[in-house]
């Protein structure tokens, strides 16, 4: 991910534990912007019996990504840093794999968000512990927040695939 400039700030957090968690926080937005992407175009393709439930479903998820996405990009520019959240920026970034295209079944997209879905908690549950170790504990409420979220949704897709 490339370096953005900084800028100055009276946050009272040491330059270098800023710069890592302006870091730290691009990547994440990176990553939940592409989950966000990924999650919409389940919501747009899913099929089947289960259509509506699951086409309004996928819709919530992507507000509270969206929500997520906001919050990473400010904390980021409170900070003194740059938001790195272009679309093209959260491709080339993000630690996710890309979205299978071939997919429309409704139980097909579940799996495929769920596995997505899990892996940004487990990234993020890193971020906070690398937050807290940082001495940043409002970038590791952030990350904590943001846990919940993902770990609640998570639950609502996981939900679908179990019998």
């Amino acid at each position: 991910m490339p370096e953005a400039r900084t800028f100055p700030t009276r946050v009272g957090i040491p330059a270098e534990t800023r710069r890592q968690m302006i870091t730290l926080l691009n990547q994440l937005l990176a990553d939940t912007f592409d989950l966000f992407s990924q999650t919409k175009q389940a919501h747009w393709n899913v099929k089947g019996s289960q259509f509506i439930a699951l086409h309004e479903l996928f819709d919530k998820l992507a507000e509270d990504l969206e929500e997520t996405i906001d919050d990473l990009a400010e904390r980021a520019t409170a900070l003194g840093g740059t938001a790195l959240g272009t679309a093209r920026m959260a491709a080339a970034a993000s630690a996710l794999p890309e979205y299978p295209i071939d997919i429309t079944d409704g139980p097909q997209h579940v799996e495929a968000l769920a596995e997505r879905f899990g892996r940004l908690a487990v990234s993020v549950r890193a971020a906070i512990d690398a937050a807290t170790e940082a001495g940043d504990l409002d970038t590791a409420d952030l990350f904590t927040e943001a846990s919940r979220m993902l770990d609640k949704n998570l639950w609502f897709l996981e939900a679908h695939l179990q019998a």
